[in-house]
Parts: C-alpha cells; sequence; structure tokens
C-alpha cells in the first residue's frame, strides 16, 4: 500500500489576509504604473520589511549599499522620483550615485511581465546586464560579487547571514536563484537586435521574416543616425517597424540632447506601431527631464544631428 503525501494545511485566516493585501497592493501598483508587476516584487518587499521593519528601503543600505526605490516608494506612502531608463526598464534599486548604479526590470512590452531583472551603471555606459528573472537572484548576484571583494570580517559575516536569508525565502517562495533562467535563454532567440544597451529588442516577426530589417552597419550613434535616413520611414510603411524602434533606442542610449528631435521622430511611432503606445509616453516624461551638461566638446555634436531629420 502506498503512502499518502502529506496534505497540504489549510491557510489561516491572517495567511488568507495577507495574500489579499498583497494582491489588492500589486492592482494599486499596476494601475498607477500602468504596468504589469511581478508577485516578487512584493514578496522582496515583505523580506526587507523582516529586515527592517522601520525602513525597509533602506534594509540592504548597509550590506550593500542598495536603496529600494521607484515601486517601493510607492508601497512606502511616497512618490518615486526620476529615472533616465528606456521605458523597457523599470528601476526598483539604486546603488552607488558614483556610477549612477540602477537595478531594475526589464520588459520587452508594458502587457507583459518583466523579462528579466537587469542593472546599469550610467556612468560607465548605457548597458543593461541581466542579473536573473527575479529581484531575488539579481540581488544574490550583486551580493555573491561584493562578497568576493569583502574585507572586513564583520562586512564579510553581513554578506554571509544576507545570503543564507535570501537563499532561503526564494526557495522557500520556489523563485530561481540562477543568473539566467530557460525563459530568459528562450527570449534570447526572440531578440532581433541587440541595440547599444545590449539587452536587445524583441518585435512581431512573422514566417515571412516582415517586422524587422536590419540597419546598415555603422559605428557609433552618427553613424546611425546618417546611416538610418529615411529608411525607417520606408520600414514602417512595408510593416517591419523594428529598424525604427532599434535607431531610436541606439540614439536615447546615447544620451546626447542632440538627438532629442531625432528620438522623438522616431521611438514614439515606433511604439505607436507595435502598440507599446506607454513606453512613448514614459519616453516623452524622460526627455523632458533629461538635462546633459555642455561641455567643451559638446558644440560639435550638433553636427551629429542627420540632416533628414532636422
Amino acid at each position: 500500500m502506498t503512502a499518502r503525501g502529506k496534505r497540504k494545511s489549510k491557510p489561516t485566516p491572517e495567511e488568507e489576509e495577507s495574500k489579499e493585501r498583497r494582491v489588492l497592493e500589486l492592482r494599486r501598483l499596476e494601475r498607477l504604473y500602468g504596468l504589469r508587476l511581478p508577485d516578487d516584487l512584493h514578496h522582496f518587499w515583505a523580506f526587507c520589511r523582516a529586515l527592517s521593519p522601520l525602513e525597509p528601503r533602506e534594509a540592504l543600505m548597509d550590506t550593500l549599499g542598495l536603496r529600494l526605490v521607484g515601486p517601493f516608494d510607492l508601497l512606502a506612502q511616497e512618490l518615486p522620483g526620476p529615472q533616465g531608463l528606456p521605458g523597457e526598464f523599470q528601476t526598483v534599486l539604486r546603488g552607488s550615485p558614483d556610477t549612477q548604479h540602477h537595478m531594475g526590470y526589464y520588459r520587452d512590452s508594458p502587457d507583459s511581465l518583466p523579462s528579466f531583472v537587469g542593472e546599469s551603471e550610467a556612468q560607465r555606459g548605457c548597458g543593461i546586464t541581466p542579473m536573473g528573472d527575479n529581484v531575488f537572484a539579481a540581488v544574490l548576484l550583486f551580493l555573491q560579487r561584493k562578497r568576493g571583494g569583502a574585507k572586513a570580517k564583520g562586512g564579510a559575516k553581513a554578506l554571509a547571514d544576507l545570503e543564507a536569508r535570501l537563499r532561503g525565502r526564494a526557495e522557500a517562495l520556489g523563485l530561481s536563484l540562477e543568473w539566467t533562467s530557460e525563459a530568459m535563454r528562450l527570449r534570447n532567440k526572440k531578440v532581433v537586435a541587440k541595440t547599444f544597451h545590449g539587452a536587445g529588442i524583441v518585435v512581431p516577426v512573422d514566417r515571412n521574416e516582415v517586422g524587422y530589417r536590419e540597419l546598415p552597419e555603422t559605428d557609433g550613434p552618427r553613424g546611425r543616425g546618417e546611416a538610418g535616413g529615411l529608411r525607417p520611414a520606408f520600414a514602417n510603411d512595408e510593416c517591419d517597424y523594428g529598424m525604427g524602434y532599434e535607431l531610436g533606442v541606439d540614439l536615447f542610449c546615447h544620451g546626447s540632447h542632440y538627438f532629442h528631435k531625432v528620438v522623438l521622430q522616431l521611438l514614439p511611432m515606433a511604439y505607436r506601431l507595435l502598440g507599446r503606445d506607454l513606453f512613448g509616453e514614459i519616453l516623452e516624461a524622460h526627455l523632458s527631464r533629461r538635462s546633459r551638461g555642455s561641455g567643451s566638446g559638446d558644440s560639435d555634436l550638433d553636427q551629429l544631428l542627420p540632416s533628414f531629420l532636422e
């Protein structure tokens, strides 16, 4: 006679209430952002509340130098600050101000769940590095890198303790702690262009390969702008929306305000054609806030504006 498996215990009223509250909070955030949010966001908030009940957003500051921001600010009843990253990237953790370090969810469409959690350091370039498919995995990878350079015994012990708690909670929730998941590998196969930030873009491409066409091979943003010419407009006419999308993302990542006019002509149109209008709204808000210093070399940058878009 085979033994029966252990029957799963019925949730207590307190557990049911906690789950209902979590769902309501997530739905509220989704309404405010207009984006689908993953369950690990709220689970990570609960994890940090357990670490630091009085100020959960500061729970990782002493050990990792990370502060919870964005949707976590809203959970703490505060308004989130601005960010200067593409609309596809939603910042949830902020690190060193010296490198303008951010970690956040990267999604390919506003109505889809995030594809992965990525990392960006604006002072070192526009790159976005995947770090796992949930916040626990990303923070664990960040911790392991920091732990490798920890010298003080006290600091090393604090990191080891935090790692144990992170692993334990993630495993209890059934979350993957791999830096690349099967879903991320499947997404990589759908990426049509890596773009300057490296995370790549995904657009629908039918069996006749309609949906994306490559930009001409060029070096740097100037070449991208000049070689693009009217090609994105022609590509849009033939439903290859990915070309204008790629070019717009690359010029946005370059960061120069001299490209704002070009970006505003390319990206909102691409987002609209792809049914990702919210990303266009986020982009316009970002560009209205973005302020770049005018150093000695900036006077030459106006020459980078492609003549066909002047």
